[in-house]
């Protein structure tokens, strides 16, 4: 989701574990689904702290990259992201800006969005020991205080207690125009066949992965936001929140 339209049909609530983590919330989803927008809104909504994990991923995806590790050797990832000293600097509650992301001190958070790390950092996420390393990480940004968190498996392996988990998904096409205006304003050729290509390839990579599947967790509340506005999702969320405080 990006300032174009987005929204929402909650699914059913269930009932979440007795034992919460009250100063969490989890929203994940598949690419484009809104994830970052609206967990970061909704962070500044309630003046807690965000974390898009995705960013960390990218991160190490970078790394690679830039350090010619294959894509490939598993073991060398593995490695590589247990060794990086990866260093988020969370903006301030009251402030809306993105984070900044340092690797072993160098700030690389202008080089995430690059198209090479677009095209790879689905194929590096998908390693165990990456994952691990990482939600290892993830969940040390989260004893530092009130968050809100989003990414693909926040509610069922990064933060499984916490307080409210939401899981954001659109329809294929929907995302797929999402991610191309996106691409368009920040002067990124392509067009919206390629887009949705490379959108079905992560869709595939990341919800058949044998660690951490993209999918919702099972007391999560779905919400599609085909064709609504992101003022509609964030009020929902922040409905959802305000009730699961009382």
């Amino acid at each position: 989701m990006t300032d174009a339209a987005t929204g929402t049909d909650a699914g059913p609530r269930r009932a979440r574990p007795s034992q919460r983590h009250p100063r969490a919330i989890a929203v994940d989803g598949s690419a484009a689904s809104g994830k970052s927008t609206i967990g970061r809104r909704l962070a500044l909504a309630l003046g807690w702290h965000f974390l898009d994990t995705g960013i960390m991923y990218r991160a190490v995806t970078q790394a690679a990259l830039a350090r010619n590790v294959s894509i490939e050797d598993a073991g060398a990832l593995t490695s590589l992201a247990r060794d990086l000293r990866i260093d988020v600097s969370l903006p301030s509650p009251d402030h809306a800006e993105e984070e900044q992301v340092f690797v072993d001190g160098v700030n690389v958070t202008n080089l995430l969005r690059a198209p090479e790390v677009e095209a790879s950092v689905s194929l590096i996420s998908r390693v165990a020991g990456v994952r691990e390393a990482l939600v290892r990480k993830q969940r040390m940004i989260a004893e530092e205080g009130a968050i809100v968190m989003a990414g693909r498996d926040i509610g069922t392996v990064v933060l499984p207690d916490a307080a409210l988990k939401v899981y954001l998904d659109a329809s294929l096409s929907e995302r797929s125009r999402r991610r191309h205006q996106e691409f368009h304003r920040s002067g990124r050729a392509g067009t919206e066949e390629e887009v949705m290509d490379d959108i079905r390839r992560r869709d595939q990579i990341d919800s058949e992965r044998e660690v951490s599947p993209l999918r919702p967790a099972h007391d999560a509340v779905v919400i599609r936001t085909d064709g609504k506005e992101v003022e509609e999702v964030l009020e929902e969320v922040i409905r959802l929140a305000s009730t699961d405080k009382q």
